[in-house]
């Protein structure tokens, strides 16, 4: 059976196989598999327990594109995304996804750009709208969006906004668009808000899909790492830098303080580095990414948070200065590298007291590390 057809299986119409093969989506990932088919045809209330990188994107997106109603120009589906950076990769995607179908119109809002002109846009034809919580709020609050008539509600990455706060926000919304729309709930893990949410907002017999961890982790990346003391981990990292030399890459930090101050400690050995954090204005933030998109810059060095919705493809390795503290950011924080079939390396730092989290990661993503022994380099013979 050749790829095309594998997604034509699910019921894809043959235009926006076009746009996904173009993509490099040829095959069907397994939240795909199990949720188009049943998206598209019954696209009643929904749950999906899958991590970031599994594509879940086109998991939802393909079905309300393909069920969009071009002869009514209203807002039919809603997407809902923790972060600005999120909105705006959905968007993308979507827009992507449909390069050969007749037009769909599809709004991206967010907070950090100027609320009159989101109004202005959503003035024009638009058949769907990508959110973060609070800016929709905003915008209800102005009436300058309808969402009486919208048949699909999508909550993605649901257990991340509620980490973010967003949890009221999230029930007003849900509130205000109470009717005949269905509800998709896409979540990495299921803690006790998310199920509060589901058992009031949901309907009982949902249909639900759990796509188990150890299937997640793309197979063209390579674990490895180094047993070191925190104040060796400098001198690692630009170690493996200096054997990658010329290649782009992310460097994950649990902190904002420690991002900053790696970063700044990279840009003084002349690494063409820079950082994203939260505590960051919008208008830097966007400043640090437009200089990673366009390749001014090799180096990021970002919080967890931070750097949701990065979609960068050509990144050829990923580093943990830490292993994060929660195990699905594992799969996130890797999946950044080796996108679109590409291979790539994920490196993680660990101090000898967190090895049986090592081998607890390792156990349950069915993923395989590799101790990286790697040549000690002076940083003064950096300097010289």
């Amino acid at each position: 059976m050749n790829t095309e057809s594998n997604l034509k299986d699910l019921g894809i119409s043959g235009k926006l196989i076009e746009g996904l093969n173009e993509l490099g989506i040829n095959s069907p990932t397994e939240i795909q598999v199990k949720s188009i088919p049943f998206l598209l045809e019954k696209g009643t209330d929904f749950i999906g327990q899958a991590q970031t990188g599994t594509g879940k994107t086109a998991a939802f997106g393909v079905p309300i594109l393909q069920n969009i109603d071009l002869s009514k120009k209203q807002v039919q589906a809603l997407i809902l995304a923790p972060t600005r950076e999120l909105v705006q990769q959905i968007a993308k995607q979507l827009f992507r996804f449909t390069k050969y179908t007749d037009k769909i119109f599809t709004e991206g809002v967010y907070g950090g750009e100027k609320i009159d002109l989101q109004i202005e846009r959503l003035k024009r034809p638009t058949h769907i709208v990508v959110a973060t919580p609070g800016r929709l709020l905003d915008l209800l609050k102005e009436n300058a969006v309808d969402l009486s008539r919208i048949k699909t509600l999508v909550l993605d990455e649901a257990d991340e906004m509620l980490s973010m706060g967003f949890e009221d926000q999230l029930k007003r919304i849900l509130d205000h668009t109470s009717g005949s729309r269905s509800t998709w709930l896409f979540s990495a893990t299921m803690p006790g808000g998310i199920k509060a949410i589901i058992d009031q907002h949901l309907d009982q017999n949902a249909f639900s899909v759990r796509i188990d961890a150890k299937n997640q982790v793309n197979s063209n990346i390579s674990h490895v790492y180094s047993i070191c003391q925190a104040a060796d981990k400098n001198d690692r990292i630009t170690a493996f830098l200096d054997d990658h030399g010329g290649e782009r890459g992310l460097i994950f930090c649990r902190t904002k303080a420690g991002a900053t101050t790696l970063a700044s400690v990279l840009a003084k050995l002349k690494y063409s580095a820079d950082v994203l954090h939260g505590d960051m204005n919008q208008k830097e933030r966007d400043k640090v990414m437009r200089a990673f998109k366009k390749e001014r810059l090799d180096l990021l060095v970002a919080t967890d948070v931070a750097a949701r919705g990065i979609d960068i493809k050509e990144l050829s390795f990923v580093i943990h200065q830490q292993l994060p503290e929660q195990m699905e950011y594992y799969t996130h924080r890797s999946g950044r590298t080796a996108r679109a079939g590409k291979k790539g390396t994920s490196y993680a730092l660990i101090h000898p007291r967190d090895m049986e989290r090592l081998k607890a990661i390792q156990a349950q993503l069915n993923i395989k590390f590799k101790q990286l022994h790697e040549k000690k380099v002076s940083p003064w013979d950096r300097i010289k």
